[in-house]
C-alpha cells in the first residue's frame, strides 16, 4: 500500500491529470488552460488590461495614468511664482520639472517607437527636448515665466501620441529586448516601466520643494 501512494504521487507531480467515471475507466483530461487577463474597467485604480490596449500594454498604459494623477495634484493651482522657485543653487524648479517629464517621455517616445538610438534625434527636436532633459544651470536660466497650464500642455501634448501608438503595438514588441541599452539589456517594458517610475521620483521632488515655497 505505502509503495501504491508513492508511485500514484510520483504520477500526479509529473502533471497529468485524470478522471476516474464510474465505469473505472481511467481517462487523460485535456490540461487547464490559463485564464485570460480581465480587462478592467476605466476605474482608474484598477491596474490591468485597458480596452484599445493588448493585455500587458494596456496594462502599462493603467500604470502610466495612475502615476500622472498624482503629479497633477501635486502641482494643481501652482501661480508662475511657484513654478519658477529655486529652492537653492544646485534646485531645479518645478516647472522644470513638469517639462523634464514630458522630455523624458518623448525621448523614449523616439528610442522605442520610432526605434531610433538615443541621442540621434534631428536637430529640431534636440532644441526644443535637451534642455528640460537635461536641467542643471541651462534649465535654471531657460525654464522659468511659464504659467501652469503651458507645463499640463506639454505632458497632455507628449503622452496623448504615447497612448496612440502603444495601441498599436502589441505584448511581443513590449517584450522585445534591446541589448545595446544603457544599463544592460533591457525591453520595452521596462523602459516604459521607468518613464512611469521617473514620475513618482520627481513628484517626491515636487512636493519637497512646493513644501519650502514661502
Amino acid at each position: 500500500m505505502k509503495h501504491d501512494t508513492i508511485n500514484r504521487r510520483s504520477f500526479f507531480n509529473k502533471g497529468a491529470s485524470v478522471a476516474i467515471g464510474t465505469t473505472g475507466l481511467i481517462a487523460v483530461a485535456q490540461p487547464i488552460q490559463a485564464k485570460q487577463l480581465r480587462q478592467t474597467s476605466d476605474n482608474q485604480n484598477e491596474i490591468g488590461p485597458k480596452k484599445g490596449y493588448t493585455p500587458q500594454v494596456g496594462t502599462l498604459v493603467s500604470m502610466m495614468n495612475w502615476m500622472r494623477g498624482p503629479i497633477l495634484n501635486s502641482v494643481n493651482g501652482m501661480s508662475i511664482k511657484d513654478l519658477d522657485y529655486i529652492h537653492d543653487e544646485n534646485s531645479n524648479s518645478i516647472g522644470a520639472m513638469l517639462l523634464h517629464l514630458a522630455a523624458t517621455e518623448k525621448y523614449y517616445q523616439l528610442n522605442t517607437l520610432e526605434e531610433m538610438t538615443w541621442g540621434s534625434w534631428d536637430a529640431k527636436t534636440s532644441a526644443e527636448w535637451d534642455t528640460p532633459m537635461e536641467l542643471g544651470e541651462r534649465g535654471r536660466q531657460m525654464i522659468k515665466g511659464n504659467p501652469l497650464d503651458y507645463y499640463l500642455d506639454k505632458l497632455e501634448e507628449v503622452r496623448a501620441h504615447s497612448l496612440q501608438e502603444l495601441a498599436k503595438r502589441d505584448d511581443e514588441w513590449l517584450l522585445s529586448v534591446d541589448e545595446e541599452w544603457f544599463w544592460g539589456p533591457t525591453n520595452n517594458y521596462c523602459k516604459w516601466f521607468h518613464v512611469v517610475e521617473h514620475e513618482s521620483n520627481h513628484n517626491g521632488q515636487i512636493k519637497y520643494i512646493s513644501s519650502r515655497i514661502a
